[in-house]
């Protein structure tokens, strides 16, 4: 499944909209769980969203739910989030992760198999 690459991050002004996307190669995307999370220095590296393999099971942090939005598209291998109302606290790097093997969402870290790069989201106030 690997490399996956993360993309769409930027600058962006509170209030603003961005969709990240999550490119991965090889096959059998469609047998992994694929999750968002993000690192603001120096804070650990947190859950944001995930969406399990059938895509039927979502899951977002509190602090995101109801502004963040997770899709999947297996025929090009893509993951999504789609981020609206951003506020400068959604400001850190994004990553997208894989979690294999036909497996529901986690909020750990550690259950995730496959990472991609992160991408830079940067909101102003």
């Amino acid at each position: 499944l690997v490399p996956m690459t993360a993309s769409g991050g930027g600058l962006v002004e509170a209030g603003g909209s961005l969709r990240l996307s999550c490119i991965a190669s090889g096959s059998a995307f469609e047998d992994y769980a694929m999750g968002w999370f993000r690192q603001s220095s120096p804070n650990e590296r947190e859950v944001v969203s995930c969406i399990s393999w059938k895509g039927d099971k979502t899951y977002y942090r509190d602090s995101v739910k109801g502004r963040f939005t997770i899709s999947r598209d297996n025929p090009t291998n893509a993951a999504y989030l789609h981020m609206s109302s951003l506020k400068p606290e959604d400001t850190a790097t994004y990553y997208c992760a894989a979690r294999s093997w036909r497996t529901d969402c986690s909020v750990r870290e550690a259950d995730f198999d496959y990472w991609g790069q992160g991408t830079q989201v940067t909101v102003s106030p």
